[in-house]
């Protein structure tokens, strides 16, 4: 094995047939010739003293060392990629950014300060994901993601946290629910309604089960499980069929007199979820990271009303998840 000759080129060309499956069309790619390609990918495999592609095999597999091989390459590449963009950030921030947002803060969260971020930066590609929580923490740790944009603290080793806001959450119920005579709404009257919530996988789906069962030890009875987004249990709560909680930033897009007949703040505590920016700690791209941040935060902090005193910040995730990762 002679790694001291190996260049970046040979890489990018054997990346290219892994992704292609073709020598052919890796070669068209990389806007090289086949046979300048196939020699440089031969000479690749003997100073590694390994046979990275089956080339009997129409399309071309890999084999099973040369995943392990490729694997690292890809690594390889993806650090140089980012060291480039290190240095050209010496000015200002540039260069492609991933970040990841959970469903349920895309449509609300997002149009805060996306417009004005791509303004102030115009040298930077951004790249948004719409992503559940465990899959934003996934592709941090395996870094194929630069943030997330997530409901924190998630409190995952490994990982680092900037808190941009605290969004309160209100009861969503039912026109001529007797519960609308009331100024609040608290833990006891949800656990007496038909509750709709965002399914399995969502965060906000265990920050609302958190709350309606703070202090039982099963969630309770009455709990329906609905796929869809806000706008869903929104239409759900309407045709008379349960009472849901809504964040904040979904109840402002409501019509006034929609949050004055059927939206009511919660109480005894006042739930509030946390909107975090979530990023490997050794962040290579923090110049990008501390910009948004910064933006995010602003944005936030005007079309949020500041949580009273004693409200509770409600855990998206279970703790024993969060510990039981790598």
């Amino acid at each position: 094995m002679d790694l001291d000759q190996v260049t970046l080129a040979q890489m990018r060309y054997a990346v290219a047939v892994e992704g292609a499956q073709s020598f052919r069309l890796a070669a068209s790619q990389c806007h090289v010739s086949q046979s300048g390609l196939s020699m440089q990918v031969r000479k690749l495999e003997e100073l590694l003293g390994v046979v990275l592609f089956d080339r009997s095999k129409k399309p071309v597999i890999v084999t099973p060392e040369g995943e392990t091989a490729l694997a690292q390459m890809r690594a390889v590449l993806r650090e140089t990629e980012r060291l480039g963009q290190i240095v050209a950030e010496e000015d200002e921030p540039s260069g492609r950014y991933r970040l990841g947002v959970i469903p349920t803060l895309s449509p609300t969260v997002l149009p805060l300060f996306l417009a004005d971020f791509v303004d102030l930066h115009p040298r930077v590609e951004l790249v948004v994901e719409e992503l559940k929580t465990e899959e934003i923490i996934a592709r941090l740790q395996a870094d194929t993601l630069d943030a997330g944009l997530a409901a924190t603290p998630l409190d995952v080793p490994g990982l680092a946290e900037e808190p941009l806001g605290d969004e309160l959450m209100y009861a969503y119920l039912p026109e001529r629910d007797p519960l609308l005579r009331e100024a609040a709404v608290s833990q006891m009257d949800l656990r007496e309604r038909e509750l709709w919530v965002m399914p399995e996988g969502h965060c906000f789906r265990s920050q609302v089960l958190a709350y309606c069962s703070a202090d039982r030890p099963r969630e309770p009875r009455r709990i329906h499980f609905e796929s869809g987004s806000f706008q869903t249990l929104i239409r759900l709560v309407d045709a008379g069929l349960g009472a849901t909680v809504l964040p904040a930033l979904v109840v402002a897009g409501l019509s006034d007199a929609t949050r004055r007949a059927q939206v009511r703040p919660l109480v005894a505590p006042t739930p509030v979820r946390e909107i975090g920016l979530v990023t490997a700690r050794a962040d290579l791209r923090r110049r990008v990271s501390d910009a948004l941040v910064a933006i995010a935060r602003r944005r936030l902090s005007e079309a949020l009303a500041p949580p009273p005193e004693g409200a509770v910040t409600l855990a998206p995730i279970e703790p024993h998840a969060a510990a039981s990762r790598p």
